[in-house]
């Protein structure tokens, strides 16, 4: 499950972030997540889970954007869904795609600061 490695990669960095900051406590993290990404979201929310124990993000939720690949067709000059599994012909003019435009993302979008303790 490679998702744990990510999960931890992302706690490791908003950690950084928060730290720089001055932040205490974060409440919640934003992703987004691309359909072709390889990440199971569901998977990515549960290895969260584990990876927050002990750090300033301990009570964060994970909130995860899904994103819906898109592939362009020059000669249409149109985008289109490409699905899962994946399929790059043009549905306008039956022609094949090599231009992803959209679907393989997998960044942190937000970050959101917890209460402040006294």
């Amino acid at each position: 499950m490679h998702e744990l490695s990510i999960a931890t990669a992302i706690v490791e960095r908003v950690d950084e972030i928060a730290r720089a900051e001055g932040t205490e406590s974060v409440s919640a993290v934003t992703v987004r997540v691309g359909e072709l990404s390889g990440v199971v979201p569901d998977a990515l929310s549960f290895a969260f889970e584990v990876a927050r124990e002990g750090t300033a993000l301990a009570g964060a939720r994970l909130v995860v954007e899904q994103v819906t690949a898109y592939a362009y067709c020059v000669p249409c000059d149109q985008e289109f869904p490409v699905g899962m599994p994946p399929f790059f012909w043009c549905p306008h003019c039956d022609r094949p795609s090599q231009d992803l435009r959209r679907g393989r993302e997998l960044e942190i979008t937000r970050i959101e600061p917890g209460p402040v303790l006294a």
